[in-house]
C-alpha cells in the first residue's frame, strides 16, 4: 500500500521473514548492498553502521548515468523495531532537500510488516521518484528474503 499525504511518502509492505531477519537485512551493510535501490541500480559502496548520531553513505550506480551518493545521519535505532534517519542526495538537484525516513517493523504471523514514512519532499515529482525507488527496493528485498 502506498499513499501520499502532502509531499510525504508512506508505504506498507509485508515481507516473508521474521522481524529479526528483516532488521538484519536492513542494517547489515553486506546484505543492504544486495537489495538497496531501484531495479538496475547497484551499490558500489555502503558505509552503514546504525547507531544514534552515526552518519552513513551509500554509493549508487545507475545503469546509464554517473554514480551518486545517499548520505544521512541516524536519528533513532531501536532493534528490531524502528530505524529513523535523514536522507539526502549528494550531489543534490535543485528540487532535492534533506528528508526524514522512518522504517517501522512489526511481527505479522511469522512475517514482518514494514511501514516506511519519508518526507517532506519539495515536490510531488521528488516524492514519486522515491516511491518508485523504495517500491523497487522492497521488491528486491522480498526476493532476497524468500
Amino acid at each position: 500500500m502506498n499513499s501520499a499525504e502532502g509531499h510525504w511518502l508512506r508505504i506498507t509492505r509485508i515481507l516473508p521473514a521474521r522481524r529479526e531477519d528483516v532488521w538484519r537485512a536492513m542494517t547489515d551493510p553486506e546484505v543492504l548492498r544486495q537489495w538497496w535501490g531501484p531495479k538496475g541500480f547497484s551499490c558500489s559502496g555502503v558505509e552503514f553502521e546504525p547507531r544514534m548520531g552515526n552518519t552513513y553513505r551509500i554509493t549508487m550506480q545507475p545503469p546509464d548515468a554517473d554514480q551518486f551518493h545517499i548520505i544521512g545521519e541516524f536519528n533513532e535505532v531501536a532493534p528490531p523495531e524502528r530505524l529513523s534517519f535523514t536522507f539526502e542526495y549528494d550531489p543534490a538537484t535543485p528540487d532535492d532537500r534533506e528528508t526524514f525516513a522512518t522504517l517501522s517493523l512489526r511481527d505479522q504471523a511469522g512475517q514482518t510488516e514494514v511501514q516506511l514514512s519519508q518526507g517532506e519532499f519539495a515536490t510531488e515529482e521528488r516524492r514519486g521518484l522515491h516511491d518508485g525507488g523504495w517500491s523497487d527496493s522492497f521488491d528486491r528485498l522480498e526476493e532476497l528474503l524468500r
